[in-house]
């Protein structure tokens, strides 16, 4: 399959959305919904407010459970609807005209609130009077965690209500359409590639020099009124974290995230501490490595950006377009040799059409699974091109969607996993499918091929997103003294991207990359920054201890597959330490961070570079 079939294809599958029960975003059927919906939350409000001492606390929990599940049924289909056509103004202004009536109407944000708030005393009995409360003990929890940072519920009603018509959202929703109908032109012919295509051929292909036009054409595309855009969207969110860390008297700038993920900032510091000692020279003997092999096999004169993520042409493994059938049944395979119940749940997901496959114009970029709400959910985005890559992400987020699935058992309040969890199934998922593949290698070469493949992927995982989170870091930090502009951003961004990988080596410096041209803008692109600040940390955090749990896996087999569906089971009712426990994991520890790169990056980058010199690349 070639890359503009795998792109273009009609016959890719699409996602059906039926399951939401309604017909179309403009159907009558969402407005009796909301009307119906906004009823029940004037009762609920009505019933309980200032009265949780006095009434069923968990009568009232599971009143707002399914108040919630109500809101987010209809919010989960408009974004959904939306993310495959951004392109459609007329879809666009009526999910924006439901969001902002959706924020009026409903006022629930006085439970949280009235929780938090709740007497120890007071709690303590409604436990005793009915132990089925303690099925919401995680949420409870959660809500009381947040009470020395909550505002009046006068602030907090006019920050939910204002929040879709000014603010960060609408910003950072307009941002988020400029970057989905950006087209390149890469051909002499003037046809013209959306981003997502633009990255895979770049990625795919063994031409270096194509591969730095690609880059100088993406980051030539980002530069002029789009960095602006994205600096006003990113200047906008650095504020408004910057304004309500202080009104809700957060420590410092990751704090607030790292509450909600429930994970002491000791521990992310020490992780981040850990990838810089650990992982810095790790990735820089990766990059040398492929830099030594790239030289030999595709004469390279210079090791470029564009280079990064280059695939290793040695023979052994074909770069074909992997078509989607295929694709299917590698993960359905590589899921089945370690647990045929997620192997079960992964082909549900894609007999059941909750894949929208195809990378087409004016959808959303990237992947991402959507868990929506139990009985309805999961779904994935993905732009599938037919590359490995793409393989790896459908192995990704297919991960998030059996953690989905297995966690719904908890309800809609306590499914979600904390952001250090969250990501555990999803690269699970990928290693399950790696792991499967190098089992089965015919050569040495390809063998080779697979790990720096994987290796990409790992760096690209740990030390490149504490990169991004360096980046912000520095953003935020800047932001207190004025808005920024997208030179200044510029600035940041490289500033971070030589912190991690070193300075240019043509400029002397120790970096396996000799240059850093056509890099200032790639910032543009990343959406995290703009939609969930100082995320990126999860995934090292996910990945070094999925590398740790699979290590502990081939150490001890028996009863792994139990350990690990419990731990995804559990959803948001268990914080890291007490879901990693029962491995014997402590992730607290000071010297956790850097064994589980020195165990996970350091072996994949030994094994890489010993059957490198056996096969001659490196000496």
């Amino acid at each position: 399959m070639t890359a503009s079939v795998a792109a273009e294809s009609t016959d890719l599958p699409r996602w059906d959305l039926s399951r939401f029960g309604f017909s179309s975003p403009f159907s009558d059927e969402i407005d009796s919904h909301l009307e119906e919906t906004a009823k029940l939350a004037e009762a609920f409000k009505a019933k309980y407010e200032g009265k949780l001492g006095e009434l069923s606390l968990l009568s009232a929990i599971q009143d707002y459970e399914e108040i919630s599940k109500r809101k987010t049924l209809v919010s989960s289909y408009l974004h959904l609807s939306y993310d495959v056509s951004l392109d459609d103004d007329t879809l666009k202004k009526r999910k924006g005209a439901l969001s902002q009536r959706q924020s009026e109407i409903y006022g629930l944000e006085w439970f949280s609130l009235d929780v938090a708030e709740l007497d120890d005393a007071i709690l303590a009995s409604q436990y005793e009077n009915d132990p089925s409360l303690t099925k919401f003990k995680s949420f409870i929890d959660e809500l009381r965690r947040q009470k020395p940072h909550n505002l009046s519920k006068d602030v907090e009603r006019a920050l939910t209500v204002r929040s879709p018509y000014v603010g960060n959202r609408p910003l950072v929703s307009f941002f988020d359409k400029e970057l989905s109908l950006m087209r390149f032109k890469l051909d002499e012919d003037g046809k013209e590639v959306n981003m997502e295509v633009l990255l895979s051929r770049m990625q795919s292909s063994n031409d270096a020099a194509f591969r730095a036009k690609c880059l100088q054409v993406l980051n030539d595309g980002l530069a002029g009124s789009v960095s602006r855009t994205a600096a006003l969207s990113l200047s906008s969110v650095a504020g408004g974290w910057l304004i309500e860390n202080k009104e809700r008297k957060y420590i410092n700038l990751r704090s607030r995230r790292n509450l909600d993920n429930n994970c002491p900032d000791e521990v992310v510091d020490s992780l981040l501490v850990g990838v810089r000692s650990a992982g810095i020279p790790l990735c820089k003997r990766f990059y040398t490595l492929k830099k030594g092999i790239l030289q030999k096999t595709q004469g390279l004169d210079k090791f470029r950006w564009s280079d990064r993520n280059a695939p290793i042409d040695i023979g052994g493994v074909s770069n074909e377009k992997i078509s989607w059938e295929a694709a299917v049944a590698m993960v359905k395979k590589g899921y089945n040799q370690f647990s045929p119940k997620m192997s079960e749940m992964f082909v549900s997901m894609v007999e059941e059409k909750r894949i929208d496959v195809p990378a087409t114009n004016g959808k959303k970029g990237g992947a991402y699974c959507a868990g929506v709400i139990p009985g309805v959910g999961p779904f994935q985005l993905l732009n599938f091109d037919g590359t490995k890559q793409d393989v790896a992400t459908l192995a990704h987020e297919s991960g998030h969607g059996v953690h989905d699935i297995l966690a719904y058992e908890q309800g809609y309040l306590q499914y979600h996993p904390p952001l250090t969890l969250a990501e555990t199934a999803s690269i699970f998922g990928e290693m399950i499918v790696f792991r499967d593949l190098l089992a089965q290698s015919s050569s040495k070469e390809e063998e080779l091929t697979l790990l720096m493949s994987k290796i990409d992927d790992v760096v690209n995982s740990v030390v490149r997103q504490c990169s991004f989170d360096r980046f912000e870091e520095l953003v935020h930090t800047a932001r207190e003294k004025g808005e920024l502009s997208a030179d200044e951003l510029d600035e940041y961004w490289m500033s971070a991207l030589r912190e991690y990988y070193g300075k240019e080596g043509d400029a002397g410096g120790d970096s396996p990359f000799d240059t850093y041209e056509n890099t200032s803008h790639l910032w543009s692109y990343v959406p995290h920054f703009h939609h969930v600040p100082f995320y990126v940390y999860s995934y090292a955090f996910a990945d070094l201890v999925v590398g740790t749990l699979y290590n502990n896996f081939l150490t001890n087999k028996e009863g792994f597959e139990g350990r690990l569906l419990a731990l995804l089971s559990a959803g948001g009712t268990k914080d890291f330490a007490n879901a990693l426990g029962p491995f014997g994991l402590d992730p607290t520890s000071s010297t956790f961070w850097t064994e589980a790169l020195t165990a996970h990056l350091g072996e994949l980058v030994n094994e890489a570079e010993k059957i490198a010199k056996e096969l001659g690349y490196v000496e």
